[in-house]
């Protein structure tokens, strides 16, 4: 393998272990900073929405490896 492609592989996963779990903050970060000019006096609530959101996705990436690490 090219040890250029295997550094720039491993300076990757010093950052991002979980691709689909970064993905999935990503998304979640980009869909509430989209929504959130847009909901008027609901503004208020963009922060715990943004917090329940990330637990969210948390608690689906922990099931998500548990079950991983159970069927093997």
């Amino acid at each position: 393998m090219n040890p250029i492609k295997t550094i720039l592989r491993e300076i990757f996963g010093l950052f991002v272990d979980d691709g689909t779990f970064a993905l999935a903050i990503l998304l979640w970060l980009f869909v509430v900073r989209t929504l959130s000019p847009h909901l008027g006096n609901a503004s208020a609530w963009s922060g715990p929405i943004l917090f329940f959101g990330l637990a969210l996705i948390l608690i689906e990436s922990a099931a998500r490896y548990s079950r991983r690490r159970t069927l093997k």
